[in-house]
């Protein structure tokens, strides 16, 4: 019997989610010490702390002052002291946090030296084995360390998304059918055709080129939303979601 297909997750949903992001959460708590903004930037700090990594890395750091640099400063920019540097006007994320990083290092060097393990205990989990595998594979072309951080970051939304995907997939009972849908991730043939995939899963090819369509339209409502909790504003969302395609696409 043909299987039907359904999006795991509707539009509507996703939609609702946009509504309060973590990076809006931590603006509107402004100099005060809010424990929902302190909770909502120690998310978007432990999601996004390996563009970092990357960048320390990229700037002649070895592997273990690298971690504390970036350990240190997210001890610095949890602090309650910290959250008066953030500027609704500024509004991503993304360039508030390069930034900072940019400030602590460079004016509180020593201050980073007695932080940066944070009395014995990190602030933020970093799987430093991970990020060096991972950095081993970063370009060895004449990247800067700006550049990089860009590419890390758009990696780094891209693949939250994926993983978000696939879990929604897992949790309706279809976690093999994403293993072969995400074989078309351009909605077009690869090294195995629509005919052969259909007949494994028991759907037409029609019925598997829709399923492909549909879980493209969901991959893609999922970047959104990604980045949407690194924006202060949904007007930001736009521009930020086509930077991020511009980043990747170089």
């Amino acid at each position: 019997m043909q299987r039907e297909d359904h999006p795991p997750e509707s539009a509507a949903r996703t939609a609702a989610q946009f509504a309060t992001t973590h990076w809006s959460v931590v603006l509107d708590a402004g100099h005060e010490s809010s424990p929902s903004a302190r909770e909502a930037l120690e998310t978007l700090c432990r999601t996004y702390w390996y563009p970092l990594y990357a960048y320390a890395r990229r700037c002649g750091q070895n592997p273990e002052d690298a971690k504390d640099l970036v350990q240190g400063f997210f001890a610095y920019l949890l602090s309650r002291h910290a959250l008066r540097f953030a500027d609704p006007l500024k509004g991503r994320f993304r360039s508030y946090l390069l930034s900072s990083l940019k400030h602590f290092w460079s004016a509180q060097e020593e201050r980073a030296r007695a932080q940066k393990r944070g009395g014995g205990k990190p602030v933020v989990s970093l799987d430093e084995t991970v990020a060096e595998g991972r950095y081993r594979l970063e370009p060895r072309d004449d990247w800067t360390p700006d550049r990089l951080y860009e590419r890390e970051w758009a990696l780094t939304l891209l693949e939250q998304a994926r993983s978000r995907l696939q879990a929604e997939y897992a949790a309706s009972g279809r976690a093999d059918l994403y293993e072969r849908l995400k074989q078309f991730p351009f909605g077009e043939q690869g090294e195995r055709s629509f005919a052969v995939v259909s007949q494994e899963v028991g759907m037409t090819e029609a019925a598997l080129k829709s399923a492909v369509h549909r879980m493209r339209q969901r991959y893609q409502e999922l970047v959104r939303e990604v980045v949407a909790q690194t924006v202060a504003d949904p007007a930001e969302l736009e521009d930020e979601v086509r930077h991020l395609l511009e980043v990747v696409s170089q």
